[in-house]
């Protein structure tokens, strides 16, 4: 993994530089395997995060924006007890492993002054976060329970002792001689950087196979531990003494692929951008890698549980859509009916059909006959699948009209999960969804919180006030409840998107800001990968909602189309009208 044990020194290096003394002021859990701790040193602030997620654990310090769900986890609220106005004495690591503790002193209910550690243990699937008290030695919590069921060596729960994971019998990265260097990977020649990861604690196959490449020159010739070992300590003691700069590099198609504290040479043809501390590094790192975006994670069960119901209504709409066709092909019952009844005395009892003269074209028909029946009963059965198909036909109509309301607003619900940047916006289509009966009420302790979001607000290069939404309930109170009857709106044409106001304040719209205002509907739509995007736009007072219309969904009339690239205002869009 990228965050290995030398990343992790680094990491530790600059938290005890920076928060050494440091005030633990703010305390959340924005998801279960989190931690966000404000702290204030001096006149600075600083946002330390830490995780435990299985895949992309870590600690650094952060500047993006952290979420405070309305109700606290049970850890965050022991944390916040143990650890909250305390104030930070050391960080460090362990050794040279991905183990990061952070002492804090701080006072009891009683007063009295107390330690405790939070250790953060980078472990992959192993990860964890427990909180220490120093005087007894034993754990007060942890953000994963280990019982003796998962691991019989050590268990991590509240009152046990705290103990190390198991030494994996590799050396020390930092306290390593060119003797006991040599003396590790003696038997381990020719030298790689798989024996190079088995010997020393706390080096990444990343970080080995930069060592065997800096030694041997991009030569294929054997190595030696001889040869290995001034390379090895140099990048060491160059990453000691914070002598180089942290290197994140990109993929032009996948996005960030490694990074390390010290520029890699053997990632050279990849595109290298180099941060001035670690914490940068790693922030700009998982924050741009997909994979590890948190918000990117907290809409993929919310994507494919939408995604699974624009299934099912695809082929609800295709099975609807057969059957209204086998119901307006329903005219040959009445026909039948019809002939039957003016020819009855052509049937005789046990025939399977008869042929009759259709009076309508003079042709010969042929009508299928049930046996059992006689022939005024086959009659009144003709005539009683006819009256079923026309009334079948306005049902399958209705239900194929309700059936396509439920694409349309589960499309633009989709397009907004693809497009939401925060936990907020995700939380509020979430909770639009469940109120509307697409999704179960989740079990939660406490009084539920609606989340309301702030709308876009843009300027445009004129000095009109542009305002987007975030969602279909937003867009609704947008256009209804804060646009007035003056403002313009705009949204995508049979494209979903947010609703876009232009508040006119009662000037009359000029055509760069009606372009521009073109520009950002488009940038909140589905088509924000696309050109010459077609934009609605029409006054306010042409807009209406029908009655029990889903959210986000209207009718206009009396309006124009305009025809731009997406854009923020600050971007230039081509232009033209229709």
């Amino acid at each position: 993994m990228s965050f290995d044990g030398i990343v992790t020194g680094a990491v530790a290096r600059q938290l005890h530089r920076c928060l050494t003394g440091a005030r633990i002021e703010k305390i959340y859990q924005p998801e279960g395997d989190e931690i966000v701790l404000h702290c204030h040193a001096g006149r600075e602030k600083y946002k330390l995060y830490l995780s435990s997620n299985s895949a992309h654990c870590r600690v650094h310090l952060t500047k993006g924006a952290d979420s405070n769900p309305p109700n606290p986890s049970a850890f965050c609220m022991l944390l916040r007890k143990h650890l909250q106005g305390g104030r930070i004495a050391s960080v460090e690591q362990k050794d040279s492993e991905r183990i990061l503790e952070i002492s804090v002193d701080t006072v009891n209910e009683l007063g009295f002054a107390v330690n405790k550690k939070l250790i953060a243990e980078i472990m992959g699937k192993h990860s964890n976060i427990v909180l220490v008290d120093l005087n007894s030695g034993k754990i007060v919590d942890c953000i994963k329970r280990i019982s003796i069921d998962v691991n019989r060596y050590r268990q991590l729960l509240p009152g046990l002792p705290y103990v190390y994971p198991p030494s994996q019998n590799k050396r020390n990265a930092y306290t390593l001689t060119e003797e006991s260097f040599c003396q590790a990977l003696i038997d381990k020649e020719p030298l790689n950087a798989k024996a190079l990861v088995g010997a020393v604690c706390g080096i990444s196959p990343t970080f080995a196979e930069e060592v065997c490449f800096r030694a041997s020159n991009g030569s294929e010739a054997p190595l030696s531990a001889s040869q290995v070992w001034p390379v090895f300590h140099r990048m060491v003691e160059q990453i000691l003494a914070e002598d180089c700069q942290s290197a994140v590099y990109v993929d032009p198609q996948r996005g960030p692929v490694e990074f390390h504290a010290i520029p890699l040479l053997s990632y050279a043809g990849s595109q290298q951008f180099l941060f001035d501390d670690i914490s940068t590094a790693c922030d700009y790192y998982y924050g741009h890698k997909s994979s590890s975006n948190r918000v990117r994670q907290k809409t993929n069960d919310l994507t494919k549980t939408v995604e699974a119901m624009l299934q099912k209504l695809c082929l609800k709409k295709k099975r609807l859509s057969e059957d209204l066709l086998s119901a307006e092909n329903s005219e040959s019952y009445r026909l039948y009916g019809e002939l039957l009844m003016a020819n009855l005395h052509l049937v005789q009892p046990g025939m399977e059909q008869v042929t009759v003269l259709n009076y309508y074209d003079n042709t010969q028909l042929t009508i299928p006959l049930d046996k059992k029946l006689s022939p005024s009963r086959n009659s009144q059965r003709y005539f009683k699948l006819y009256g079923k198909s026309k009334t079948a036909i306005k049902e399958k109509q209705v239900q194929l009209e309700e059936t396509q309301q439920d694409l349309d607003y589960l499309e633009s619900v989709a397009s907004f999960i693809e497009r939401a940047e925060t936990f907020e916006a995700v939380e509020a289509i979430r909770q639009e969804l469940t109120e509307l009966g697409y999704l179960k009420k989740r079990k939660q302790s406490g009084k539920p919180v609606r989340m309301k979001l702030k709308p876009y607000e843009y300027m445009t290069s004129d000095g009109f006030r542009i305002s987007a939404g975030h969602n279909n309930r937003e867009n609704d109170e947008l256009t209804f409840k804060l646009a007035d009857k003056k403002d313009l709106w705009f949204h995508t044409k049979d494209i979903p998107g947010s609703h876009v106001i232009l508040h006119t304040d009662g000037r009359q719209a000029t055509e760069t800001a009606l372009f521009e205002a073109a520009a950002i509907a488009a940038f909140h739509s589905k088509g924000r990968d696309s050109e010459n995007v077609p934009v609605d736009y029409v006054s306010i007072r042409y807009v209406k909602k029908p009655n029990g219309a889903k959210p986000g969904m209207v009718i206009f009339t009396n309006n124009r189309t305009l025809y731009v690239n997406p854009a923020l205002p600050s971007r230039s869009s081509d232009q033209k009208t229709e």
